[in-house]
């Protein structure tokens, strides 16, 4: 479900703290940001709050004077989904065309980016953000699709070359494909950047060679 704050959960928005999204108000007004994904609740004592990817787009687009997307469903959007009605999804690849593009569209994916970073900082047990936080991990191939997007990768499209992030039968793994043999190996150096265990393989069938990641764990 999307909705937009408030005017005075905007409030509370715009006075969370620059560097880290911790967020000051009554409990009602966190318990709502929490309850419309602009919020999350942190898992250890004193269970600040604190912004999501969704809120720190809404603080953003006030700032820039944009209009704002709606809450992120997962970050949340199950693997696959695209963009639609307001709500952010990682290009996963093989979008149908038409898919937004340009300036708007970059600055959405740094800013999802970011509030992961911030994620993997409040959730991960030593504080660490190179190294993928538990919603990665119950979201593969969103989570791959925005460290590629992010770091500036192209994804497939109906007549585009690109990249493409897909499930597994195997655990805590996505498959990426690429045609271009040197872009997957960029790629792959990408995710292995962002706290991704990599390894190329050929697909059994087609020979083709794509790359396996698993979220790394230490």
């Amino acid at each position: 479900m999307t909705r937009s704050p408030t005017a005075a959960q905007r409030g509370v928005i715009d006075a969370a703290d620059p560097v880290t999204g911790r967020l000051r108000g009554t409990e009602a007004q966190l318990a709502a940001l929490v309850k419309w994904g602009f919020a999350f609740r942190h898992p250890r004592p004193p269970h600040d709050r604190f912004l999501t990817p969704a809120g720190h787009r809404i603080r953003e687009a006030e700032e820039a004077g944009t209009p704002a997307s709606g809450p992120d469903p997962g970050l949340g959007a199950e693997a696959g989904n695209t963009a639609s009605a307001g709500v952010f999804a990682a290009r996963v690849g093989g979008e149908e065309a038409g898919t937004d593009a340009g300036s708007a569209r970059t600055r959405e994916v740094r800013s999802a980016w970011q509030g992961l970073l911030e994620l993997r900082r409040m959730t991960n047990p030593d504080g660490a953000v190179d190294r993928p936080c538990g919603w990665e991990r119950t979201h593969l191939v969103q989570a791959a699709a925005l460290a590629l997007e992010a770091a500036g990768h192209r994804p497939a499209g109906a007549d585009l070359v690109g990249y493409r992030v897909r499930a597994t039968p195997q655990p805590e793994a996505v498959a990426v494909h690429e045609p271009d043999p040197g872009a997957l190996r960029a790629c792959a150096a990408t995710l292995e950047a962002a706290g991704w265990q990599v390894g190329e393989h050929n697909d059994a069938r087609s020979r083709a060679r794509y790359v396996l990641a698993s979220p790394r764990r230490a």
